[in-house]
């Protein structure tokens, strides 16, 4: 946790990993754990409620495994720690290669029809 308060950018990634999980319903119980984690790292979730000006008990339950957080909630717990959300565009996930299209061209005979194409 002290890696995460005395570390910005570190703490930035961190929390992109959270943020990434979070449209998952499989790990959106980690993503909250993470985001907690992170709270607790810039003083604690009572430290950070206060500052949010949220109750400790409605941050406790935001940020557990089962929460769901508002986004006014999210905006705020990031503020006290300096940090803010920001949109980006989706990468495209890389196109599966088929293993036989994989084999096909790692072969000695498709590495040189490529050669003699160049």
């Amino acid at each position: 946790m002290e890696e995460l308060r005395e570390d910005p950018e570190f703490a930035v990634e961190y929390l992109k990993a959270a943020l990434e999980s979070l449209t998952d319903a499989e790990d959106r119980g980690v993503s909250l754990i993470m985001l907690r984690a992170l709270a607790e790292a810039y003083g604690g979730l009572g430290a950070v409620s206060a500052k949010a000006d949220i109750s400790r008990e409605s941050l406790y339950r935001s940020l557990s495994p089962k929460g769901n957080p508002t986004l006014k909630t999210l905006v705020a717990v990031l503020n006290t720690m300096g940090l803010s959300l920001s949109v980006v565009p989706q990468q495209k996930k890389a196109r599966k290669r088929s293993a036989k299209k994989t084999a096909k061209a790692a072969s000695p005979r498709g590495r040189l029809s490529r050669e003699n194409a160049a």
